[in-house]
């Protein structure tokens, strides 16, 4: 790298660490001020923290968009659009409203103890920064020639030790910093490749017919799968977190319909870039297709810019995640576990924090010693997407109604689809194809519905 472009990533650190671990006078008066920013989230910050943080598998989208083309919109954008406006306009004000730390947290309050734990379980492993963890330390192993061990080392320790002081307040205020770093490299990417291959439609003229179809060549059954995927949308824990941050329902709802035009010029930016880097790269790696193609078009300095916002967009998620999973093993499990129900010290204070800290190294370890062992961010979250999902969304929906279900029914549904989906997924890999050719997701699913259907006729009855 050029002395310019590392002169950026020098500037970019030393302002991270000003963001991150500044603290104003009001710090640690609110038992929330540390888990949720004291509930005053503003909507520039709201929008600018939940844009930055849904695109840490950035190295993947570019894996993909090389791989297979257009069908990356088809799959990771226009899905979430969908869910998230229905999230935005059904959901988010009500989670504002029920003043809840977290999604796990609502499960409790609801459904018990069994089943807050169960969902923070699933959460844990859903929210992991394990697969981001390996995309940035390949990143930065790819553009300074450090070991991959310790590129790793470094991106953990930069991105999660703010949290230790901060917690959330820190998560938004360097998010603000990643938001513009990531759209001004993308931009700067897309400028410098029209400037090398010419027009869109000039250098995506070569390309496979497959890039430029909307499945990519997949089978529609694959397209719905992702679609029903986006579901994961709803008990995405950083949306929850968000809008339980807000300061009014309505900064959530807004919030989340500006974030999703945001998204969509990023996607724009992204699939774009993605094609340009499949028409003008020789064959390599597609999970280095963005820092390849930067390495290749982009100049001194853009190209510090660039990668300093791709560092941006990964870093930007590993924080926020770092920080859920650590609400989530510290809070949600060990200290629910510790906590009788019935207990006069039930309630969070400042000083229970300490379980958060205490969750947050052991999230730093577990994501380390995962990030080796991770071949591919898309197909990790198609996996736990497609075993997850099913035993989540229709609770979390129904902790929201009225009509009350037992504790044990919630359970039921919440365990069954998940084992349905991993024995179809385990089959699959025995038979070398899906049973009846459906994919995991769909048992689980209708396992899910089916279980509810059967509690509600049975209620009726009695």
């Amino acid at each position: 790298m050029h002395w310019l472009d590392l002169s950026v990533l020098v500037l970019y650190t030393c302002l991270l660490i000003g963001f991150g671990f500044y603290r104003s006078k009001e710090s640690g008066k609110d038992p929330e001020e540390y888990l949720l920013a004291g509930r005053k989230l503003s909507l520039p910050g709201f929008v600018a923290t939940l844009v930055a943080t849904w695109y840490g598998g950035i190295l993947g989208i570019g894996e993909n968009t090389y791989a297979y083309g257009v069908q990356t919109w088809f799959i990771l954008g226009f899905p979430y659009y969908v869910f998230a406006v229905l999230y935005a306009l059904f959901i988010a004000g009500r989670i504002n409203k029920t003043k809840c730390i977290s999604l796990p947290d609502q499960f409790h309050k609801r459904f018990g103890k069994t089943a807050g734990i169960i969902s923070a379980i699933y959460i844990l492993a859903l929210a992991s920064p394990a697969p981001y963890i390996l995309s940035i330390g390949i990143l930065l192993q790819f553009t300074t020639g450090l070991s991959l061990a310790l590129s790793l080392i470094i991106a953990v320790g930069l991105s999660l030790s703010y949290i230790w002081l901060g917690g959330f307040k820190a998560v938004v205020r360097t998010d603000l910093l990643q938001f513009g770093f990531m759209f001004l490299g993308f931009i700067l990417l897309l400028i410098f490749s029209m400037k090398s291959a010419g027009t869109f439609l000039e250098a995506t003229s070569n390309l496979p017919e497959s890039h430029l179809n909307p499945t990519g060549g997949a089978s529609i059954q694959y397209i719905l799968v992702w679609f029903f995927i986006a579901l994961w949308t709803f008990v995405d824990p950083g949306f929850y977190q968000r809008c339980a941050a807000a300061k009014s329902p309505k900064t959530a709802q807004t919030g989340i319909l500006i974030s999703i035009g945001f998204w969509f010029i990023f996607d724009i930016l992204t699939i774009s870039t993605g094609l340009y880097a499949k028409a003008l790269l020789s064959p390599g790696d597609p999970l280095l297709a963005y820092p390849r193609l930067g390495a290749m078009v982009l100049p001194p300095l853009a190209y510090g810019i660039f990668i300093t916002g791709l560092l941006s967009t990964i870093m930007s998620t590993i924080d926020s995640l770092g920080l859920i999973s650590a609400i989530t093993f510290g809070r949600d499990i060990i200290w629910r576990i510790q906590t009788p129900a019935n207990s006069a010290q039930k309630s969070w204070s400042n000083a229970s924090n300490q379980f958060v800290q205490k969750g947050l190294v052991v999230t730093a370890l577990i994501a380390l010693g995962l990030a080796f062992s991770i071949p591919s961010v898309v197909k990790l979250w198609y996996v736990l997407g497609s075993i997850l999902v099913p035993g989540l969304v229709l609770p979390f929906l129904l902790s929201f109604s009225a009509k009350k279900l037992s504790g044990p029914d919630i359970v039921t549904m919440m365990v069954l689809p998940v084992l349905v989906s991993v024995i179809w997924t385990i089959s699959g890999k025995i038979m070398d194809g899906y049973p009846l050719n459906l994919e995991p997701f769909y048992p689980g699913i209708l396992t899910s519905g089916l279980i509810y259907g059967l509690k509600v006729t049975h209620g009726k009855r009695n």
